[in-house]
């Protein structure tokens, strides 16, 4: 046979074996990635041509005993809710199933006639294992199978110092991503419909559990808007109204003055791609990017995000152990009966602006960023209780309940992880309180008992005479509870504390 005829025989061979392929349907398998816009992973099963099935796997078996918060759960399931909604308006739907994802996607696939495989990829230790056995068993099995990055602006395996190393102190690893092109966020056309499979396989009811109205729903649900539409008009009202008075206002918790995007980058309803593009263009008008001072410190929170996954990729123990290995040893205080750690939790640590904060959060499921360092150093260091500690109980409560982002800031109060403040740097609550929240708005907002206290005494009521008090309607130890320990005394036991760890280092 002549060759050149052999050989565009097989060319045709292949070229149909392809297009058979390509009519085969691919699941997108959503995760942490629950928006259609600037997803890659849907963008290339777009662009790859077929049906798409959509899929969401509830999976608390790779969550293990990090398994999600109530607080979380409640925005995940009012998120995938909306998903749905914004998938049936594009002709498809989102495929629910729970259950250990490899098996449960072994079983869409055959129920689909499957021929690929496609997601975004996210950082957790544990979610990298399970993809890695994921992807190396389909793949084997002849499907097509692809990861996308879809949660960060840069890899995190792609910027390392100049020894080609992990960073582990902040500035230099953001001088170094700012030296990087950001891509632009990928775009899915207002007309663009998904094409459906010829048959749907089965799906699991997305209506919310009954268990989680009443109380959860009037609490979270005044406060947030689940789904990537709110997200985006969230971000758009942000960057249109907040963000070039961001570094003048971001420290005042009684203010609006943060983005509150957390959960929504969390959960992918919004992507930091979306954030960086939504800032540059605003900068277009004068040419200057970033367009202000405040857009400049907005951004460089962006970057703390990126550093908090680029950390647990590269050191994925320190969401159980401290990065700095001395902290090992720390000499933590004894709790009987996890008294103190209660009234923590409970926001009854008679410091006002510790209580507020911990209150917000039990009502909300979110706390401002400035108090939720005053409440860390408050149990590092004041109650010298481990920061793993505080670490799950945010990880319960938060609608934001990020492990990179929660390992990296508890480290950094705790003095023990990456580019941490040192151990011996103790925020005095009362002067932060009156630093932060110089009116007392917040605190009355949240502590009601202390609300007609004046602005000199609603951080520090035992400071405020007997007839102050009682004309506050105030009684200490009554409606509000005194301090459960002293500032002065605190800060002397966790120095000492902190010396008696650095002796055993030295071994002496």
């Amino acid at each position: 046979m002549d060759s050149a005829v052999e050989g565009g025989s097989n060319e045709r061979e292949r070229a149909r074996g392809h297009d058979l392929q390509r009519m085969r349907p691919a699941i997108v398998w959503f995760r942490r990635d629950l928006r259609l816009q600037d997803n890659p992973a849907l963008h290339a099963a777009v662009k790859r041509g077929g049906a798409i099935v959509p899929v969401f796997v509830w999976d608390d078996e790779a969550e293990g005993r990090r398994r999600a918060g109530e607080a979380s759960r409640w925005w995940l399931r009012r998120s995938l809710v909306a998903l749905d909604t914004a998938l049936r308006e594009r002709g498809a739907r989102l495929v629910l199933r729970k259950g250990n994802a490899r098996a449960v996607l072994r079983e869409l696939v055959e129920e689909a006639g499957a021929a690929a495989v496609y997601w975004n990829r996210g950082y957790e230790p544990a979610v990298m294992t399970r993809d890695a056995k994921i992807e190396m068993e389909f793949s084997a099995g002849g499907l097509d199978v692809r990861s996308f990055n879809g949660a960060l602006l840069h890899e995190p395996r792609e910027v390392a110092n100049k020894l080609g190393r992990p960073f582990q102190v902040y500035w230099p690893f953001w001088r170094t991503c700012l030296t990087r092109t950001v891509s632009p966020p990928l775009k899915l056309a207002a007309s663009e419909r998904l094409k459906a499979p010829e048959r749907w396989p089965r799906s699991e009811g997305l209506e919310v559990d009954e268990r989680e109205r009443g109380k959860s729903e009037g609490k979270w649900g005044e406060v947030w808007t689940p789904g990537e539409a709110a997200a985006r008009e969230r971000l758009r009202e942000f960057v249109a109204k907040g963000i070039d008075a961001y570094d003048q206002r971001r420290d005042v918790p009684a203010e609006d003055g943060t983005s509150r995007l957390s959960a929504e980058l969390h959960f992918g309803e919004i992507s930091p791609r979306q954030i960086w593009a939504a800032v540059r263009e605003k900068g277009k008008a004068s040419g200057v990017f970033p367009p202000s001072r405040g857009a400049q410190v907005f951004l460089a929170e962006i970057g703390w995000r990126e550093f908090a996954h680029h950390l647990l990729y590269h050191f994925p123990d320190t969401a159980e152990r401290p990065l700095r290995e001395e902290f090992a040893s720390f000499p933590w205080a004894e709790d009987p009966g996890g008294v103190k750690l209660r009234a923590w939790q409970r926001g009854e640590t008679g410091y006002p602006i510790v209580d507020a904060g911990m209150r917000q959060l039990a009502e909300t499921g979110w706390m401002h960023n400035r108090v939720r360092m005053i409440v860390a150093s408050f149990l590092v260091k004041h109650l010298r209780l481990p920061w793993t500690a505080g670490a799950e109980w945010f990880r319960q409560k938060l609608v934001d309940a990020d492990l990179a982002n929660n390992t990296l800031g508890w480290q950094w109060s705790a003095g023990c992880g990456a580019d941490a403040t040192p151990y011996f740097r103790i925020f005095a609550p009362v002067l932060q309180g009156r630093k932060f929240d110089a009116r007392g708005e917040y605190v009355r907002r949240w502590v009601p008992e202390l609300a007609k206290l004046s602005a000199e005494f609603v951080h520090a009521p035992w400071e405020a005479p007997a007839e102050v008090l009682k004309e506050a309607e105030v009684v200490l130890g009554g409606n509000y509870p005194r301090p459960i320990v002293e500032h002065a005394t605190a800060r002397k036991e966790a120095l000492e504390a902190f010396d008696r760890m650095r002796a055993r280092r030295r071994g002496v």
